[in-house]
């Protein structure tokens, strides 16, 4: 008996499944059209097999990244930036319906241009506004979306290398973003671009 009530209560799992799979789907699919992925192609294989402690389903992403593939799982043909856009997509659907306090983003930037770059910087912060979001970034179009921005360092120290965090005020702000920009002594139009942008971030 025991068993025949949890296969029913797979058989609705599964169902219920089937039914969110294209919303959710047609949500990611929007948010990787934001992040310059146009033309992108979302789908899901979903498939019935034996009963487990997660249903009597499976579920695999695929997607098509260029006009006229074939979908394939994400795993085998998604790059490094499209990698990044994929998750952060995922992220900004499910962001108010998980439980999750805080989400970490390290190097979410790798593989993208500036363009793409600002747009992640954006939709990282829409999700900061319903959880907290740490992110380590090297590109300045993401550095000036943050509320705070903590400056990591590696310093040598003796025998051992330590690894030091502080975090800026906006002069700080300003400086760091500029070297982003520039490289190491970045002059004074440097500086004003970064302030302006800092600023620019502020206003959205």
């Amino acid at each position: 008996m025991l068993l025949h009530k949890v296969t029913e209560q797979a058989k609705a799992l599964y169902d219920y499944r089937e039914k969110v799979a294209e919303r959710f789907t047609s949500q990611v699919t929007a948010e990787l059209e934001f992040l310059n992925m146009a033309g992108v192609v979302i789908k899901v294989r979903h498939e019935k097999g034996k009963l487990t402690v997660n249903g009597m389903d499976s579920v695999e992403f695929l997607i098509s990244a260029n006009k006229g593939e074939e979908p394939r799982p994400i795993s085998r043909i998604a790059s490094g930036g499209e990698l990044s856009r994929i998750m952060l997509a995922l992220k900004s659907v499910i962001a108010d319906k998980d439980s999750v306090p805080t989400m970490i983003f390290d190097e979410i930037d790798t593989g993208v241009s500036g363009k793409a770059a600002r747009k992640i910087g954006i939709k990282l912060r829409e999700i900061g506004k319903v959880r907290q979001v740490i992110c380590v970034t090297h590109l300045s179009q993401i550095a000036v979306m943050a509320d705070n921005h903590l400056l990591i360092e590696k310093q040598i120290a003796g025998e051992r290398t330590e690894t030091h965090v502080m975090q800026l005020d906006m002069d700080g702000r300003i400086a760091e973003i500029a070297r982003i920009m520039g490289g190491d002594d970045p002059s004074e139009l440097m500086l004003d671009n970064a302030r302006a942008e800092i600023e620019k971030a502020a206003e959205l």
